[in-house]
């Protein structure tokens, strides 16, 4: 008899192997996953902002194949996207809106398996084989044939995704909101040909995959993202175009984050009187994460899932970074917050941004936290602030950034000895520091301000002032020194409010607010003489004598400087004494007492080479060549320029670097050397340009315009001076401007633009004027009236050159008054008899 034959009947599907094999079997799997059943979401109509994203994302699924060697294709190897980002940034929606072009371009024949796992909740997370029972099912497999473990389930999956992509059936596979790799790797195919997207809150570096981790939108999109999707609801709604300003406002609320967003439309939607800029300030009124809710749905919520999975040590460090109050902290601050070591903090810092609860901040070793995680997490530590000792950590903190800040001061200090024992080996790695960390330490003062640190506030804003000054951030160092002048007088605190009114002058006189300036050194000597403390009184008193020399006070100036000088030798303070000589010998050039003040800078910059102080050698140096200038010693003028331009450029100092070439290419003039001053001219000039220093600027290009009308370049002189009056009168130089305006006029006589002559003058006769300067009324005058005779407008020209005979003669200028009577004698007789090659 026979034995009975095993009979398979495998038909309209794919063999899979040993797991279907059996007596009498008939397995039909589909051709194809059906977008039925992959479960694959709708894309919102409102998707918006992330094409890039989106892009980068199709690119990583497009099923281009490459040949190799044999000539055969194969596919690329990276088959798996990670999509990362912050709860509620829209890592679903790009998946979505990927799968769906994917399908649409006919990429994945094999349709789209798409799971949420939950990784975030805890009620409802799926592990990988409860996924994988479900994409095994919508694959045809019947569940007795279905194997028990997640290893062998995901075997079969494999094996099953790789025949029909063997058969030209791509599958995509969607994972979403997963938490760690573990739950997502059984998932993700491996043959090579099929294609994975995996979405987290973490990046998941380790699946081998290509990671794309998202931000939040700019403010256009997120704008864009609200009307669209209030658009959806009331598709005639026109409340957000109709109020650009609330509803960027609104957006910036939302922290341009897709989540807050949508619900900011919902609210906006469920309630059409509701306006942008209304929902705005009722978010504010609470927190927007507070606000930033609709029923169970919020960015609370959302965030909350997030700071679930986290250790006890990532939530305490994660509570306490809002203890700094500025925009991103470095490792090191944070370790001084937790009272933690740097690479055991560092660690947990990396933990919490591969979560996307903090961010790498602009610069390695920094952490920053979106506004609104900022929100939340600033909640959480009012809540565990006891159990955090939150107080302590902000009293470290602010120790720690007055001690930083200290040391790095050291190096710009040029009397501190041995800077570089105090923490910063170097002049620029303390640079580096102070540039990175300002906007903390601004935070830091006004944080210490307001929470019992007074001494703190005004020490720190103090121990800031060099380093402003060199950075020449004056509106900066003016506030600074404001909240410091302002807590020191509030607290009683005398001594701290005569050093921050001395800082706060200086900051006036660097932002040209000359008159405030000499008031606040003012007070400041008033205060320190009533203390009895005699250097800084001194110190008071020349900051004093440099403004007053600014609004042309010389006298008074000199009188400061000669005060100031007696203290700092009755004190000993060599340093001082170097700094009230230099100050002094510009106040005496002031009086046109030059060979005074040639020898005050002399022994200003004897001084500060002895004391080592090379920067303000440098100063001095400039000083003396402009001094020696002014009594026609040119060929030493130009020697000290070169000399303080050489400095100042060894130190890095390039705002001072521009200064002395500007002096230069002038002393350069001087002695004929025209081609070399206007490049020391066009040098100066880049430079005030790179410092972003307009006044600046606009006095080397008034410098330029000089030197390239001695060098016969009339053109480009006419170029120069309209940029310097443009720059003058952008910056509200009034006085500067009307000069440059006459320079300007000068020149286009030179080159035959009458027209344009007199209207140059007849404007800087007008700021005359205006600032009632009679002496530079009878300049601008004379100006004008030459241009008017050179034009043959003699009647206007003798009337205005009368005008300036007039103007001199009430100042007492007897040259000026002399010039003006020979002009209008000249264009008398040219008027008589016009020579019509008279110039």
């Amino acid at each position: 008899m026979p034995v009975p034959q095993t009979r398979n009947e495998i038909s309209g599907g794919i063999v899979v192997g040993p797991a279907i094999l059996g007596r009498d079997i008939t397995v039909m799997l589909p051709p194809q996953v059906s977008l039925a059943t992959s479960g694959l979401p709708a894309g919102s109509p409102a998707f918006t902002g992330r094409q890039r994203d989106l892009d980068r994302l199709l690119d990583s699924l497009t099923p281009t194949a490459s040949a190799d060697q044999a000539g055969t294709e194969r596919a690329r190897a990276v088959v798996v996207t990670a999509v990362g980002g912050l709860a509620g940034v829209g890592k679903t929606e790009l998946a979505v809106q990927a799968a769906r072009a994917a399908l649409r371009r006919g990429w994945f024949p094999g349709g789209v398996l798409f799971a949420d796992l939950f990784g975030y909740d805890d009620d409802r997370r799926r592990d990988p084989g409860q996924v994988l029972e479900g994409m095994l099912g919508a694959l045809g497999v019947p569940g007795e044939h279905i194997p028990t473990h997640a290893q062998d389930r995901s075997r079969v999956f494999r094996s099953i995704l790789a025949e029909f992509a063997a058969r030209g059936r791509r599958v995509l596979v969607v994972a979403d909101n997963v938490n760690t790799p573990h739950q997502a790797e059984l998932l993700l195919p491996t043959d090579g040909m099929n294609a994975a997207i995996v979405t987290s809150r973490h990046t998941l570096a380790m699946l081998d995959a290509r990671l794309l981790d998202l931000n939040v939108l700019d403010v256009d999109d997120a704008v864009a993202m609200l009307d669209e999707t209030l658009r959806i609801a009331h598709p005639h709604d026109t409340r957000v175009p109709g109020d650009p300003v609330g509803a960027a406002a609104l957006a910036e609320a939302c922290g341009y984050l897709p989540l807050g967003l949508r619900i900011a439309a919902a609210l906006l939607a469920e309630d059409p009187g509701h306006t942008p800029i209304a929902l705005t300030s009722e978010l504010h009124q609470v927190q927007p994460i507070e606000g930033l809710a609709y029923g169970r749905d919020g960015v609370r919520r959302a965030f909350e899932l997030s700071y679930r999975t986290l250790t006890p040590d990532q939530r305490h460090l994660f509570r306490l970074l809002t203890v700094n109050p500025g925009p991103d902290t470095s490792t090191t601050a944070a370790a001084v917050l937790t009272g933690q070591d740097e690479p055991t903090t560092r660690k947990r810092s990396k933990d919490l941004a591969r979560a996307h609860l903090i961010e790498r901040g602009t610069a390695p070793d920094r952490w920053r936290m979106h506004d609104l995680v900022r929100q939340y997490a600033t909640t959480l530590g009012l809540q565990h602030a006891d159990t955090d000792q939150r107080d302590q950590a902000l009293h470290r903190l602010l120790d720690h950034y007055l001690a930083a800040t200290r040391a790095a001061d050291a190096h710009l200090d040029p009397t501190a000895a041995d800077p570089a024992a105090r923490g910063f080996a170097t002049r620029e790695e303390a640079l580096a520091w102070l540039d990175t960390e300002l906007p903390n330490l601004t935070a830091a003062a006004r944080t210490a301000a307001d929470t019992g640190h007074p001494k703190t506030t005004v020490t720190l804003a103090l121990a800031l002032a060099r380093f402003l000054d060199w950075r020449r951030l004056f509106n900066d160092w003016i506030t600074l020194s404001t909240l410091a002048r302002d807590t020191a007088a509030r607290t009683g605190d005398r001594h701290g409010e005569g050093g921050a009114l001395s800082t706060l002058g200086l900051a006036l006189v660097g932002a040209r607010r000359f008159e405030e300036a000499v008031a606040a050194h003012q007070d400041a000597a008033a205060i320190y003489r009533e203390l009895g403390d005699r250097r800084s009184e001194g110190g008071a008193l020349n900051n004093l004598g440099s403004a007053l020399a600014q609004v042309r006070r010389f006298d008074e100036a000199i009188t400061a400087h000669q005060q100031n000088l007696a203290i700092f030798r009755e004190t000993g303070d060599r340093h001082g004494e170097g700094g009230g000589l230099n100050n002094l010998g510009s106040a005496l050039a002031g009086v046109g007492r030059f060979e005074e003040a040639i020898i005050a800078h002399q022994d200003a910059a004897d001084i500060f080479r002895e004391l080592g102080d090379r920067r303000s050698e440098g100063g001095a140096l400039g000083n003396l060549g402009s001094a020696l200038v002014e009594v026609g010693r040119f060929e030493e003028a130009v020697a000290a320029h070169q000399d303080a331009a050489g400095i100042l450029h060894e130190l890095g100092d390039r705002h001072g670097e521009g200064t002395a070439l500007n002096n230069l290419g002038s002393a350069l003039v001087e002695v004929g050397r025209f081609e070399e001053a206007v490049t020391a001219h066009q040098d100066a000039a880049g430079i005030y340009r790179e410092l972003g220093d307009r006044h600046s600027e606009g006095g080397a290009l008034n410098d330029l315009g000089l030197a390239l009308v001695e060098a016969g370049r009339f053109d480009e002189a006419v170029t120069a001076h309209q940029q310097a009056a443009a720059f003058y009168h952008e910056t509200g130089d009034r006085q500067a401007e009307g000069t440059v305006l006459g320079n300007l006029g000068l020149v286009l006589v030179e080159t035959g633009r009458f027209d344009e002559a007199i209207a140059a003058h007849q404007q800087d006769l007008a700021i005359c004027r205006e600032l009632g300067d009679r002496h530079g009324e009878g300049t601008a005058l004379t100006n004008l009236g030459n241009a008017l005779r050179q034009a043959r407008r003699f009647e206007e020209a003798i009337a205005v050159g009368l005008a300036a005979v007039e103007s001199f003669a009430e100042v007492g200028d007897e040259p000026g008054e002399a010039i003006a009577r020979q002009a209008v004698e000249e264009t008398r007789r040219a008027g008589i008899s016009p020579d019509p090659d008279h110039s």
